[in-house]
C-alpha cells in the first residue's frame, strides 16, 4: 500500500473543495479535517470517506456557501441551526463556541440542528481538549441499525465522544459509534480485504458474522453491548432531537441522504476547580496504573484511549499516510 505525505493529501483535498465553491479559508479548514483524520489513522473518516462527501457536494446535498448560526441563547446553553452546510466546519464552530461558554460559565452546551455529517466525531473531542476543556459530544444518524429484538433498521449508530485534556497535548479521548463497528470501519475492512476482529453484524441468513461485505449487504450492524447499545442509541437520539428541535433518526431516514443531523457539543472547564498541575496529576496517576496491567498476550501492552492514535500520528507524519490505490485514484480524478 503506497504512502502519501500529509501535505500532498491536504493539497489534493483543498483543490477539490475549492473547485466546488468553498472559500479559500473554508477549503483549507475542511481539507484539514480529512487530512488530520487520515494522519491519525482514522482512514474510514479521512481519505476513504472523502469521495462520498464530494458526491454529496455534486448532488447539492451540501451547500458549501452556508454556515451555522445561533438561533437561541440562554446563558451557558445555545441552540444553533447548521443550515445543512458543511458538517465538519459547522461542528468545529459549534464546539469552539461551547468551549468559549465553558471558559465563561464553567460549562457550555451547543445544540446544533440541521447539520450534515461531521465525519470523525473524535475531531471535536480533541478540539475541546486542545482548548483545555473536557469534551462530550454526539450526533444522530440515519436509521442504520435494528433496535434490539428487531430486524429492520430503526435506530442510528449515533457516535459519542468523551475527551479529557492534558497540558502536554496527549489527551485521553474515546470516540465510538453505538454500533460494534461504524459503517466507515466496515467499509475500510472490506477495502483492505480483512475480516472484522469480532462479529459486527448479521449476514443474509441472520447469523452473526465478521465478514464486512456480508454486513454491508444486509445493513444489519450489531449494537455494541447488544440491548445496552440499542438503548443508548435511542436516548442519544431523543436528547439531541429535544435540544435542537430538529431532526430525529426516523425523520433523517426520509431524506434519502444522511443530511440534516442533530448534534450536541458539551465543554466543561476543569480549570474552574483545579489548576493544570492537579488535573495532570490525576490523569497521570490513572494512566500509570493502567500501564501496569498484566497484558493478555505476552509482550503486549494496555493503552489508554487516544494513545494509539498519538503513535499512529507520529508514524504517518514521518513515513507518509498509507492509502488504498483504488480510493486514491478516485480522489485524484475529482
Amino acid at each position: 500500500m503506497p504512502r502519501i505525505q500529509y501535505e500532498d493529501l491536504l493539497k489534493e483535498f483543498e483543490r477539490i473543495l475549492r473547485d466546488r465553491g468553498f472559500s479559500e479559508k473554508n477549503a483549507l479548514d475542511a481539507a484539514t479535517v480529512f487530512a488530520d483524520n487520515s494522519l491519525d489513522g482514522v482512514y474510514s473518516h479521512g481519505y476513504i470517506r472523502f469521495p462520498r462527501v464530494v458526491e454529496y457536494l455534486d448532488h447539492g446535498s451540501i451547500d458549501p456557501k452556508v454556515t451555522a448560526e445561533c438561533v437561541q441563547s440562554f446563558g451557558a446553553i445555545e441552540r444553533w441551526n447548521g443550515n445543512r452546510g458543511f458538517g465538519p466546519l459547522n461542528a468545529h464552530q459549534a464546539m469552539e463556541r461551547a468551549c468559549e461558554l465553558a471558559h465563561q460559565y464553567g460549562i457550555g452546551l451547543v445544540a446544533l440542528g440541521n447539520n450534515n455529517h461531521w465525519m470523525r466525531g473524535g475531531t471535536y473531542g480533541w478540539q475541546a481538549a486542545n482548548n483545555g476543556c473536557i469534551g462530550i459530544c454526539w450526533s444522530n444518524t440515519m436509521p442504520n441499525m435494528p433496535a434490539w429484538g428487531g430486524k429492520d433498521r430503526k435506530i442510528g449508530n449515533n457516535p459519542i465522544i468523551f475527551a479529557v485534556p492534558r497540558s502536554n497535548g496527549e489527551h485521553v479521548v474515546v470516540d465510538c459509534a453505538i454500533s460494534q463497528f461504524s459503517y466507515g470501519k466496515i467499509e475500510e475492512a472490506r477495502l483492505n480485504g480483512k475480516q472484522l476482529p469480532v462479529p459486527g453484524g448479521y449476514d443474509e441468513e441472520g447469523n452473526l458474522t465478521t465478514d464486512p461485505a456480508a454486513i454491508e449487504k444486509t445493513w444489519r450492524v450489531l449494537p455494541m453491548g447488544y440491548w445496552k447499545g440499542s438503548g443508548l442509541s435511542i436516548l442519544l437520539d431523543l436528547i439531541s432531537t429535544v435540544m435542537t428541535n430538529a431532526n430525529s433518526v426516523q425523520k433523517i431516514g426520509t431524506f434519502g441522504d444522511e443530511v440534516g443531523l442533530s448534534q450536541i457539543m458539551i465543554a466543561i472547564d476543569p480549570g474552574k476547580f483545579n489548576d493544570g498541575e492537579t488535573t495532570d496529576r490525576i490523569i497521570r496517576e490513572l494512566i500509570d496504573d493502567l500501564h501496569t496491567s498484566v497484558p493478555v498476550q505476552e509482550g503486549g501492552r494496555v493503552f489508554y484511549p487516544g494513545e494509539l492514535e498519538l503513535g499512529t500520528r507520529k508514524e504517518n507524519r514521518e513515513k507518509g499516510i498509507p492509502v488504498n490505490d483504488e480510493v486514491w485514484n478516485i480522489i485524484r480524478s475529482k
